[in-house]
């Protein structure tokens, strides 16, 4: 298994490995090779200590029932007249001031 790891210098004289979710773990050493043992290390010593990396099957949200049909009226030469008698409606809603 590879994991995207960050290597950085710290100070004057040596090195960070910072390791991402879900191995959040970060290790030091004098040159960026031994930060990177120093963290491959300390990642092994939490496996060793029970610790998994397990893969989740996610379903993901539902489709919305209405999504088939969705783009269905646009070439009907009645939508727009439609929509436009329903924002003249929507306008004529919000400025009666007593609504029922």
């Amino acid at each position: 298994m590879q994991v995207p790891v960050l290597v950085e210098p710290v100070g004057e004289h040596g090195f960070r490995a910072t390791g991402g979710e879900p191995i959040r773990v970060t290790a030091e050493g004098a040159t960026p090779e031994q930060a990177l043992a120093n963290l491959k290390e300390a990642i092994e010593n939490r496996l060793a200590n029970g610790a998994r990396l397990v893969p989740l099957e996610l379903s993901g949200p539902a489709e919305h029932p209405w999504l088939p049909y969705a783009g269905t009226l646009k070439d009907d030469p009645l939508l727009e007249p439609w929509k436009e008698a329903m924002a003249e409606y929507r306008r004529q809603r919000d400025a009666d001031p007593d609504p029922p």
